[in-house]
């Protein structure tokens, strides 16, 4: 890297910074220097044909790295199925829906399952529009120019979201089988319906912003909740309030047919499992302080929910619940920034898929903690943590997850992702309470930390 480093020092030579004045802008003296970066050699040159005519993602493959990992992991949570969330930001749902799959199937003995995501859907985007509309009311007394206020009618409906749309909605909805509410068009293709709903939150937003009586709100608010409930059924269609559902063996034998209502269905099959108390979700975020509880204000679902809460923890510890949770056949909820180093032809996430340094000719020397602070990674995606190899210590080697983009997608579905990758890469898990020692747990007793709604590390996982 001789060349990138005789470039920075001719950069803070005084001449330069002589001839870039007090103003701050490129001078042409300054610009003779800067032109100095490129060369012309014949390295230079080849890369330059090479970018001219092919994406950066195929010609940063690395060739060393082509070989297929190794499939074989010491520890698998069994699970059956890859589900596809197509052309929509619903990874989350799909993910803590198919956390609850694998326990159904193994417990109960089934060949296949699958939860209606539509149902859930219906309702979470009607619960967001309460959350936004509420929140206009909330904060009705503060200038539109307010950056909360602000923030509100950027987002005000998203398809995308994180664990606690899942623990709220399902114990407030219950589940159904996929086949009671099954896709469509408009489930798997999210994008036009949530516009046209968005535009009718900002104006019911602004109507309500101009209401004097805070009382006469809620009446209008309601109202406003039936056109847009009218909207959701005709894209979505009508959440049943109770059903018949008949469950099948391995065999295809019948084992019951029951009528069930949504609530209760989950109560058969997953008993007094609370999603909401039952689950921590533990953060690596080196950005932030460690041992620490964080809270994002309106960073929630449902209006009289939970706020996004999470225990930060170091890299290792994170590991510990996971493998823990995996060794006891318990798949997790686990999300992360999946577009980093991704090779979709393998289905692999290895920092070593790629080689930028060399065709770019310049180091990428950010650590983890510096790309969360210049907004470089955070988490995007949300997954299924099904897998991990150890070895004879006990490390972890790799780890793998299942994921919703089709069974076409990745290694049969799943992606599997190095430890290396693993560290660098992942932000979120959600793991059950019984697998965190006591230690762990005592430290969710402080009070939460409270973060913006706005802060860019916790976007939607879509």
């Amino acid at each position: 890297m001789k060349r990138v480093i005789t470039l920075a020092l001719a950069l803070i030579s005084v001449g330069t910074l002589s001839a870039q004045q007090d103003k701050g802008g490129i001078t042409e003296a300054m610009m003779q220097e800067i032109r100095q970066g490129y060369t012309a050699s014949a390295e230079e040159k080849a890369a330059r044909n090479a970018l001219a005519l092919n994406p950066v993602s195929e010609l940063a493959t690395n060739a060393d790295n082509l070989a297929m990992i190794d499939t074989n992991f010491s520890h698998r949570v069994k699970t059956k199925g890859i589900t596809d969330q197509q052309q929509s930001g619903r990874c989350w749902l799909f993910t803590g829906l198919n956390v609850l799959r694998a326990q159904m199937i193994e417990e109960q003995g089934l060949a296949e399952m699958e939860f209606s995501q539509n149902y859930l859907f219906f309702y979470d985007q009607l619960e967001k529009c309460n959350l936004f509309l509420q929140a206009v009311i909330d904060t009705k007394h503060l200038p539109m120019d307010d950056r909360q206020v602000d923030w509100l009618f950027k987002n005000p409906l998203s398809d995308g979201g994180q664990f606690t749309g899942v623990s709220n909605l399902i114990m407030k909805y219950g589940v159904v089988p996929a086949e009671i509410m099954p896709e469509n068009y408009q489930s798997n293709n999210t994008s036009a319906v949530s516009t046209l709903i968005k535009t009718k939150l900002r104006e019911y937003g602004l109507k309500l912003r101009s209401m004097k009586d805070r009382r006469g709100t809620v009446v209008v608010k309601t109202e406003m909740l039936k056109e847009i409930y009218s909207m959701l059924v005709r894209a979505y269609g009508v959440p049943p309030t109770e059903f018949e559902w008949t469950m099948r063996d391995k065999e295809n034998n019948v084992i019951s047919t029951k009528t069930y209502t949504p609530q209760s269905f989950y109560k058969e099959y997953f008993g007094d499992l609370d999603l909401e108390n039952d689950f921590v979700m533990v953060m690596n975020d080196p950005s932030r302080e460690y041992y620490k509880v964080y809270e994002i204000e309106y960073d929630r679902h449902v209006y009289d929910g939970d706020n996004w809460v999470y225990l930060n923890l170091p890299i290792d510890e994170v590991k510990a619940l996971a493998i823990a949770s995996i060794k006891d056949n318990k798949a997790m909820y686990f999300s992360c920034d999946v577009g980093k180093f991704l090779l979709s032809k393998k289905g692999t996430l290895d920092i070593n898929n790629f080689d930028y340094e060399s065709l770019m000719g310049v180091e990428f020397p950010m650590n983890k903690e510096e790309r969360v602070r210049t907004f470089a990674s955070g988490s995007s995606h949300a997954m299924t943590l099904i897998a991990v190899d150890l070895d004879e210590e006990g490390n972890a080697k790799k780890w793998m997850v299942e994921n919703s983009w089709g069974p076409a997608a990745g290694w049969q579905g799943n992606l599997i992702m190095t430890d290396e990758w693993f560290e660098e890469y992942m932000f979120r898990v959600v793991v059950n309470k019984k697998y965190i020692p006591a230690e762990t747990l005592k430290l969710l007793e402080q009070k939460p930390i409270m973060l913006p709604s706005w802060d860019p590390m916790f976007a939607s996982e879509q």
